[in-house]
């Protein structure tokens, strides 16, 4: 019953008109004496409650005495709410981009292991179309299952991984230096892009447990991300097919060509 009523009121109506709702579903026609009995709702409020709900078009009064309600279908019900939801949404889709010139999207900081496992987990479960992702082990196994549903609805996954990080049902670059990236940069990180609409960095510190996690619709720092990933991707399909002819020209796992970009003082 507490989610049924905590679903209502995410539709629009409040506790006691919950409670009310629910009540003439199982026991109607009722009066209002009735109704504050077995809903628990107090009598003076139910009266209120009752006539609210009448204006709104879910419950129906009789005209007899004592005055009687019936509560519509809950059939009836959802799917008013459902086109009026739809015709509000459709008008608004016109209405609000002629509000504003430009609109900025901010760019949002979340804290906290579950915030930003819920938040990381929502993205992938929305994707529709495209998720390039950069990830190591320990995330890995945790958006395991998202990230699978997602690739048999159709969702292609350009994945990148640190420390083994091993998925059947899509390819995934390995990053070989992983060891060295953990003591350089001082911990690991969880980098996505979603649908070209959606980014995310998550950073771990290797001295702290709980992630901190940027996420932002700014088409900038999205496209940025998206490069990022898939310039490390293809950095790696080419090391893959041309590995032998690299290593003589650059050294294992690249160490002249990085030493050449990040100092002399770089070390595998």
């Amino acid at each position: 019953m507490d989610e049924i009523i905590a679903h209502l009121k995410e539709l629009g109506l409040n506790t006691y008109e919950s409670k009310v709702y629910l009540s003439l579903l199982t026991n109607h026609p009722a009066t209002g004496y009735e109704v504050s009995k077995d809903s628990g709702v107090p009598q003076a409020r139910a009266y209120d409650t009752l006539k609210t709900l009448e204006n709104r078009g879910v419950v129906i009064s009789t005209a007899g005495k004592p005055v009687t309600y019936l509560p519509i279908s809950p059939d009836k019900l959802l799917q008013t709410w459902e086109n009026a939801f739809q015709g509000s949404m459709t008008f608004l889709k016109d209405a609000l981009p002629n509000m504003s010139q430009e609109t900025v999207e901010p760019i949002l900081n979340i804290h906290g292991e579950a915030h930003c496992t819920r938040h990381i987990e929502e993205l992938i479960n929305n994707a529709q179309d495209v998720i390039y992702l950069e990830i190591w082990r320990d995330e890995a196994y945790k958006f395991a299952g998202a990230l699978e549903a997602a690739a048999k609805r159709g969702v292609h996954l350009n994945v990148v991984g640190y420390d083994g990080v091993d998925y059947s049902f899509c390819d995934v670059y390995q990053h070989e230096l992983d060891e060295t990236i953990h003591r350089l940069f001082g911990g690991r990180w969880m980098v996505m892009s979603v649908d070209d609409t959606d980014g995310v960095i998550c950073n771990t510190p290797a001295n702290e447990k709980i992630p901190k996690l940027v996420y932002t619709q700014n088409q900038g720092v999205v496209f940025i991300i998206k490069e990022l990933i898939t310039h490390n991707i293809c950095f790696l399909d080419v090391e893959r097919e041309l590995h032998d002819e690299i290593v003589g020209v650059y050294g294992h796992n690249l160490i002249k060509l990085r030493q050449k970009v990040l100092g002399t003082n770089f070390k595998a």
